[in-house]
């Protein structure tokens, strides 16, 4: 028995921990309510002398834990699975690498919520829409990195995905070239599969000479597709400094405009013996893509997959009511058989 790879049977619960933050603020408020409703009887070192045991620190203790405990109950409830039997079995499929532009360009809004996110949900809709074909990644900027080595296993695929943001390459740019040389040489070597690069950017390409890099891989036999991201009207890039919203400006205090450069993409998919496609609707013009996948020469491989998973929600379930269970077990007011025992270094 082999232990492996870690998932959630229902991921999208995981979007539970937004309502964080607002019950957060909630909790803020209704301290503050209360202060400013003790106020309307005295001054405050009046009041808190007239309530001696009443302690707004073990409110928050209080609070504290139970957003904890809702923490591991959100856990829990995703469904957390870990790997336990890895078995070989015989596919039969071609090759998928996706290069995804994650240069600064990429946080542009005119794609809503920005291009870059919008790319990473319609790349995820792609992988659950595969058979049995290989899959990896490779993001790129001013350089390009792999992120995923070519796979067949969809699970780590989307793992990876969701990981991916403009802070993955130190290196600001957008070199598309050096991307498709990257993902050329990732392919397997020992498969005679057809071969396919999906380039998804909004082209701004200015660190190498991408056509000429998409020539060079169409002259091995690889494809080179292309998803044209953004606006070519142009738009700002938004970032978010102290907290507050602004745009990306130049040396000179310009604001930044990015605009698709559908000319250049168009001059790469063609180099490449493939197709360029606008990015519109939920899948971002990969369904076009994938019309062209499901057509490519397919050969056998053997891959390892893990069939058998184990739950694992006992344990975050576990540590939620236990957490639960020391809340109840902590009173709001001082308890006057404890009085001496310092739990709590705070005094209010």
């Amino acid at each position: 028995m082999e232990t492996g790879i870690f998932h959630f049977v229902r991921p999208y619960i995981l979007f539970g921990f937004a309502i964080i933050p607002v019950l957060v603020l909630l909790f803020i408020l209704s301290l503050r309510r209360k202060k400013k409703l003790l106020s309307l009887y005295g001054e405050q070192k009046l009041v808190s002398d007239l309530m001696p045991n009443l302690s707004q620190s073990r409110q928050i203790w209080k609070f504290c834990l139970t957003m904890l405990a809702f923490v591991f109950f959100i856990f829990a409830i995703a469904g957390p699975q870990i790997g336990i039997k890895l078995q070989e079995s015989k596919r039969k499929g071609a090759e998928i690498i996706i290069a995804l532009d994650v240069s600064n360009s990429m946080l542009a809004e005119d794609i809503a919520p920005s291009r870059l996110e919008r790319s990473k949900q319609a790349i995820s809709r792609l992988v659950d829409k595969l058979q049995s074909d290989r899959i990896g990644l490779v993001v790129f900027a001013g350089e390009a990195y792999t992120q995923l080595p070519i796979t067949s296993d969809y699970v780590s695929a989307k793992m990876f995905l969701s990981t991916i943001s403009p802070a993955l390459v130190p290196i600001q740019g957008t070199a598309i070239g050096e991307a498709i040389n990257l993902s050329s040489r990732s392919f397997s070597e020992s498969t005679d599969c057809d071969k396919t690069i999906v380039v998804i950017s909004d082209g701004e390409n200015h660190e190498d000479n991408a056509v000429e890099a998409a020539t060079v891989a169409a002259n091995k036999g690889i494809t080179i597709n292309v998803v044209g991201v953004g606006s070519p009207n142009g738009v700002a890039i938004p970032f978010f400094e102290g907290g507050q919203k602004t745009y990306l400006k130049d040396n000179q205090g310009n604001v930044v405009i990015t605009k698709m450069d559908d000319k250049m993409l168009s001059e790469i998919a063609t180099a490449g013996n493939g197709q360029f496609v606008v990015a519109e609707g939920a899948d971002m013009g990969l369904d076009v893509i994938l019309k062209q996948i499901s057509g490519m020469k397919k050969t056998d491989y053997k891959a390892k997959i893990y069939t058998d998973y184990e739950d694992q929600y006992q344990w975050p379930l576990g540590l939620a009511f236990l957490l639960l269970v020391l809340e109840f077990v902590i009173l709001e007011k001082k308890n006057i058989w404890f009085k001496r025992i310092k739990l709590f270094p705070s005094k209010s």
